[in-house]
């Protein structure tokens, strides 16, 4: 494993920390991700588990419902708004955090884009990855 994959949010009242490898880094195009990061696409790493994710801090959730019901619980810092983590009523061992919340950006490396079908024109991602109109497992 390299090293632990820690960071929080801008005040610094929630702070993550996970010892393990994520699963997969997409950005993803879809319509709520665009409204929740102000921009055309949201970073995400997921891990597999939660088996190696500390958190401290506590985070208001709201949750949202994906096209396909998916809920998902979107985790925020009440103090400065950054949104810093999610999960997933559909994987719930999974966790997911945002990218731009790492205190080393470099640790992400996204690997495909979602949503592909979603993407505003302005929207530069990298047009090597792979990319996926909807999630993967959708269709």
């Amino acid at each position: 494993m390299s090293q632990p994959y820690t960071g929080g949010c801008a005040c610094g009242a929630i702070r993550y920390r996970i010892a393990d490898e994520p699963l997969a880094m997409n950005d993803c195009q879809c319509r709520q991700c665009q409204q929740r990061s102000g921009t055309g696409h949201g970073s995400y790493l997921t891990f597999a588990t939660q088996d190696h994710v500390e958190v401290s801090g506590e985070a208001t959730v709201w949750q949202a419902t994906a096209d396909n019901g998916n809920v998902k619980s979107h985790a925020f810092c009440p103090t400065c708004g950054t949104p810093v983590y999610l999960t997933f009523s559909e994987m719930p061992t999974a966790f997911t955090i945002h990218a731009g919340s790492l205190d080393d950006p470099a640790q992400y490396r996204p690997q495909v884009i979602t949503f592909a079908s979603r993407a505003q024109a302005w929207d530069r991602v990298d047009a090597a990855l792979p990319s996926f109109q909807r999630m993967p497992q959708e269709g």
